[in-house]
């Protein structure tokens, strides 16, 4: 049986973000995942937010053209533009994003485990026995630690006995190319409780590609008729009729927030198992970037030192207060099923105020969990809040 310092399981974004940095420590880390190609069923959109862009280093290849402007749809298609000084997104090319990644971990000594699917653990005193099970094999491995980032309804989480996500939308896009840009890129969305309650419809496009998607309530809608219906509703919007299907990606987003209870001395949670997305917006890159860094910080010092309390900081109960705002918008949100309603919360976003507000939802800076650079070159928490 091969022995490990980590076991990771999920080779999303955070799982090799994760995995990356454990390998720079020179941790003995395997990286496990079901897929055997990194670039099948890709669930996320792949937004990245300028705080993101700015902290880390992402290969310039493998985003798209900056995005500074946002329209908002009311459910009657009234229109209200945002723009901002900066650019704010850029859509990352998922496919060669992971492959990169996946290198950088295979340079830092990882040892990689493509098409093994994660079927359970025992622990015993120094850690834990994973089973993976594969095309024609089944596998054990012994790891002192196991990082758990396979996702929003992670299995991980409950054999470690830590918490699980029991709040969600279901997401569901298409990705074309060839596609006319009129105007600058832009990022379109759409209000509207019947194609997509509780969540909404969007259009991202940047010059190169266009993600079309609807997001909601599972128990509310059929995510694919949606999607069906919206996108024959953009014709002007988009023209796609001489548009390039690249795929279709969709799954389950968490939106109850960073979980409280993300760590013990048998492993941790990243990513979409931890609840790191964000329940107002949905978007999770950024926080899966920042919370997966200071994850491989935790680790590597509780694997040295041999020290449980340096888990202590990994507590989602110290995060969650940097979104209880946006938790409770979330909870308003997702109650409101009016179209009228929403129409009039629409036209009050042109007074001042609110025109305010919804010009830091989409390009206010906060992220959580809220962490900076320490000296050592990993993330750690901020000690005052950015303006």
């Amino acid at each position: 049986m091969k022995q490990y310092d980590v076991s990771g399981v999920g080779a999303g974004l955070a799982g090799l973000q994760c995995a990356r940095l454990l390998g720079k420590q020179g941790l003995k880390v395997l990286l496990v995942d079901r897929k055997a190609s990194l670039d099948q069923a890709i669930h996320t959109t792949g937004i990245f937010v300028r705080r993101t862009l700015e902290d880390f280093d992402l290969p310039e290849d493998c985003l798209g053209p900056p995005v500074r402007h946002v329209r908002l749809y009311s459910p009657a298609r009234r229109s209200m533009d945002l723009e901002s000084p900066h650019d704010e997104f850029r859509v990352g090319r998922m496919d060669p994003l992971y492959r990169r990644l996946l290198d950088h971990c295979l340079r830092a000594g990882v040892e990689w485990l493509p098409g093994a699917r994660y079927t359970g653990l025992s622990t015993f005193k120094n850690g834990s026995v994973l089973r993976l099970d594969g095309p024609g094999f089944s596998r054990w491995v012994e790891a002192r630690y196991v990082v758990g980032a396979d996702g929003a309804s992670s299995r991980i989480a409950k054999d470690l006995a830590l918490d699980v996500n029991r709040d969600w939308i279901v997401g569901v896009e298409e990705v074309f190319e060839g596609v006319p840009l009129v105007g600058p890129p832009r990022l379109h969305c759409f209000l509207d409780p019947r194609l997509a309650p509780g969540y909404l419809a969007w259009v991202v496009h940047d010059g190169e590609q266009v993600h079309v998607g609807v997001g909601g309530r599972p128990s509310s809608f059929d995510p694919l008729n949606a999607l069906q219906e919206f996108r024959a509703s953009l014709n002007d919007i988009v023209d796609l009729n001489q548009a390039r299907f690249v795929e279709r990606r969709g799954g389950r987003i968490p939106v109850g927030g960073v979980l409280t209870r993300i760590a013990n001395t048998r492993g941790l949670l990243l990513g979409d198992a931890a609840g790191a997305v964000s329940p107002l917006t949905a978007g999770g890159l950024d926080p899966c970037m920042r919370l997966s860094s200071f994850a491989a910080r935790v680790i590597g010092e509780y694997l040295v030192h041999d020290d449980p309390a340096a888990l202590a900081s990994y507590s989602g109960e110290l995060f969650r207060a940097r979104f209880i705002s946006r938790l409770w918008m979330r909870r308003v949100v997702s109650h409101v099923t009016q179209p009228a309603l929403i129409e009039l919360a629409c036209a009050a976003m042109r007074l001042p105020v609110l025109n305010a507000f919804a010009w830091h939802v989409f390009f206010g800076r906060g992220s959580f969990p809220d962490m900076e650079y320490g000296l050592d070159g990993f993330l750690q928490p901020a000690k005052r809040v950015p303006a």
